[in-house]
């Protein structure tokens, strides 16, 4: 059980994170045009608090997900990864506004059985 409770925070803060990226990035975009390696678009984009913040997410995501992989076998925990895009289906159509099409739906309710099947073989 350990291993899911690790697996779940690892998957939220990674998640969170990757939605203040998109949403720091939508600020970047409207200020300085598409990201790209030019030194305005740099600065701005690495001084938006959103893209700060939205790393330090994914990094304390990565910091449990060593907890995860410190404790099951890599290919038990890896494909359950595919759990954060189930789940950053919600922050995409209700925090960033996306429309979420059935077959994002469908592809999502078929990830959700590959991770079904494969957690039934963890003991």
């Amino acid at each position: 059980m350990l291993i899911y409770g690790l697996l779940l925070i690892a998957i939220c803060l990674t998640v969170t994170g990757e939605v203040l990226l998109k949403l720091g990035m939508n600020v970047v975009r409207t200020d300085v045009g598409a990201f790209s390696a030019s030194l305005p678009v740099l600065l701005r984009t690495f001084t938006e608090w959103r893209v700060v913040l939205g790393f330090a997410l994914i990094f304390s995501g990565a910091l449990f997900w060593l907890g995860v992989i410190s404790r099951a076998d890599f290919s038990f925990a890896y494909p359950l990864l595919a759990l954060s895009y189930v789940i950053a289906l919600i922050p995409a159509r209700f925090v960033i506004g996306e429309h979420v099409t059935v077959q994002r739906l469908l592809g999502a309710c078929v990830v959700v059985a590959g991770a079904i099947i494969i957690g039934w073989e963890q003991k």
